[in-house]
Parts: structure tokens; C-alpha cells; sequence
């Protein structure tokens, strides 16, 4: 708990601290794209709540040092995996010049310092020829890459809500936490845990009134993160099935999946951004016309509101995550169901016949 509560704080202070300092670095740090393709925010605000997260990260690993456990190590060795991502997110927050490969390949870094030095990677999938190749160190390390690489994208994906992709990351690393208490780990345990702490210090002062943003390095910390964290869960119990990786991350994996599959299928460049993910459907679908005065409270609240529907979405992936880790069978029914929940919503939604159980009610004053 003693963790849980410095992460939090520490993450809390400092965002407040870059907040405070905005008008000495917001020309540098700000968000001033009002009228890009994926922005939705009115006002300039700072883009580097990453370093919030990342200040509450290590305010964790400080109580795991003066415990002096063996979580202290593992602890260490994952922060600093995450330094290359995190740093050339950061950098883009900063500079708005880090090419998307300078950032990718930052990104595998991290990934193959994980694979290499904490044995995080894809080892098995209990499908038996995919598991023949991931017994090859050199096809694990590929494969590992090019998940990592994958979740860290889906995260920045989604980061386009005051509150969405952080609690999105929150949800999935507390998921972790309770299966690494499960399994007495409390190596990963630990990590997991300062993670949600760092995480919620940091969701105080952007949900709901979004005076700070996740930014690249944010989200790139995190995504990290997530993906890391579960693939060791599984890496170091054979007992945890694999397919709890896929269920845990089943949003941000089926965001990305079916990003790629949809620009393609439509002719255009799967790299390039555009208006059409759930989380945007949902802010034109459900809640514009509930709220959609051009005032700037309205947009920052029809903001706010649409990450909760997320945060619902999410934990329909996390929860049987967490209550069925050791059985695959299982696993993989909710997998598939969430995948069948997730195209009925999208579809109801590009179509313009949105369930009118889900369109947000503006409550009346």
C-alpha cells in the first residue's frame, strides 16, 4: 500500500508542478494543434505527463530499494528497459521533430532490453507448432519486438481523451498486479502496482478537465509497460496460460488490428492518422449531440465523458483475465467474445444506429 500511495503522490505533485510552470514551458511542452485530425481539446496544455508518470515510477522504486527486497531488481532493470521509449517519446513531446522511425526504433530497443536482460518475451502460445519457433531465441526476440513495438503503438492510438488511454494502462496493470499477487511474485507485483499509483497521480489533473496530457513519452512509458509486464507474467509461471496476455490487452491489441485491417481494406497508408477509431466514433456518436455547444466547458466535458465507455470496454477483457488465468478454454471464449462485442459497437456506430441505451444524457440542472 506504502507503494501504491508514494507512486501516486509523487506522480500527482509533479504533474501539478508542470502545470503551475505552464506559462514558462507551454511554448516548448504545449499542445497547440486545437485543429488536428485527432485533437479535441480547446486550449493549449502541456503535452509531457509522461514525466509524471515516469517521477511517480521511480518514487516506487525508491521504497523498493529501502525494502530491499528482491523486487528491487527487477524493478530497476524494467525502468530502465523503458528509458529508450519513454526518452524518444519525450523527445517528440518536446521538440515535435522525432521521426516515427527514430521512435520506433527506440521502442524495439526497449523491447530487446527486456527480452535480453528480464527474460520478457513471447515463449509460448500452447499452440503447439508456434510454439516450436518461439523456442528459437532469435524468432522470441523478433516476435517480442514486433509486440511491444504493436501495444505501444495501440496505447498512443488510443491516447486521444481526457483520461482514456492512462486509465486504459491503470485497469490492465492492476489485472497484472492481482495475478502477480496470485502467484506470489511479488517482483512483478510490485512494478504493477507502482505503475497504477504513478498512473492515477497523473489521471487526477487530466480527467475530467484535462490540464495535462498523457504525451508521447506517456504513452510510450506505458504501453511499454503493459506489454512488458504481461508477457513476463507469463514467461515466469508456466502456469499463467498465455492467452491471459491476449485477454488482458484484448483492447488496445483489437484497436490496432482492426486499425491496420480497415485502412487497408480502404486503400489508404496504415501509418497515417485519421477519425475513424471506436473511441472517436463513440465522442460523434454518443456524445456531441448530448452535449454540443461549441462553449469550451461542453467540449471538454463531451471529452471526458467518452473515455468512461472505454473504461468499461476495457474491463470486459481484464476481469475474466484475472478470474480465469490458468484456463485457456475459457480465455479464449471471452476473447472471441469481446472481438464479437467490439465489431457489433463499431458497426452500429459507423452506420449512424447507435443503441439508445448508450448515448450519454446530459444530466438536467
Amino acid at each position: 500500500m506504502l507503494l501504491l500511495l508514494v507512486s501516486f503522490g509523487a506522480s500527482l505533485l509533479i504533474a501539478l508542478l508542470i502545470i503551475r510552470l505552464a506559462p514558462y514551458h507551454a511554448h516548448i511542452s504545449g499542445d497547440h494543434d486545437v485543429n488536428g485530425i485527432q485533437k479535441f481539446h480547446a486550449v493549449v496544455v502541456p503535452r509531457v505527463g509522461g514525466i509524471a508518470v515516469m517521477g511517480g515510477l521511480l518514487a516506487g522504486l525508491v521504497i523498493t530499494v529501502v525494502d530491499a527486497g528482491t523486487s528491487s531488481e527487477v524493478y530497476q532493470l524494467i525502468v530502465l528497459c523503458s528509458l529508450p521509449a519513454f526518452l524518444s517519446g519525450v523527445f517528440e513531446d518536446l521538440s515535435k521533430r522525432a521521426g516515427i522511425l527514430l521512435r520506433l526504433g527506440c521502442t524495439f530497443l526497449s523491447a530487446g532490453l527486456a527480452w535480453y536482460f528480464l527474460g520478457a518475451g513471447l515463449v509460448r502460445s500452447e499452440i503447439a507448432w508456434l510454439d516450436a519457433y518461439l523456442g528459437i531465441p532469435l524468432i522470441s526476440c523478433v516476435a517480442t519486438l514486433l509486440f511491444v513495438a504493436g501495444i505501444t503503438n495501440a496505447v498512443n492510438i488510443i491516447d486521444g481523451y481526457n483520461g482514456l488511454a492512462s486509465s486504459v494502462c491503470s485497469i490492465i496493470c492492476a489485472g497484472i498486479a492481482y495475478i502477480a499477487f496470485q502467484q506470489e511474485d511479488y517482483a512483478l507485483f510490485a512494478v504493477a502496482l507502482g505503475s497504477v499509483g504513478a498512473s492515477l497521480g497523473f489521471i487526477f489533473w487530466n480527467w475530467p478537465r484535462g490540464l495535462i496530457f498523457l504525451g508521447d513519452g506517456g504513452a510510450y512509458l506505458l504501453g511499454f509497460l503493459i506489454a512488458s509486464l504481461s508477457t513476463l507474467l507469463v514467461a515466469r509461471h508456466p502456469e499463467v496460460s498465455p492467452w491471459t496476455i491476449a485477454l488482458l490487452l484484448v483492447y488496445p491489441i483489437m484497436e490496432v488490428l482492426f486499425t491496420i485491417a480497415r485502412r487497408l481494406t480502404r486503400g489508404k497508408n496504415p501509418g497515417l492518422p485519421d477519425a475513424a477509431h471506436l473511441h472517436q466514433l463513440i465522442y460523434k456518436r454518443l456524445m456531441r449531440k448530448a452535449v454540443g455547444s461549441t462553449a469550451v466547458s461542453d467540449k471538454i466535458a463531451r471529452n471526458s465523458m467518452t473515455s468512461p465507455y472505454l473504461w468499461v470496454l476495457c474491463s470486459l477483457g481484464v476481469i475474466p483475465a484475472v478470474l480465469f488465468w490458468n484456463n485457456t478454454v475459457i480465455l479464449l471464449g471471452f476473447a472471441a467474445l469481446f472481438v464479437i462485442v467490439y465489431l457489433w459497437l463499431y458497426k452500429r456506430l459507423v452506420g449512424f444506429r447507435a443503441p439508445k441505451w448508450l448515448v450519454y444524457r446530459r444530466p438536467k440542472h
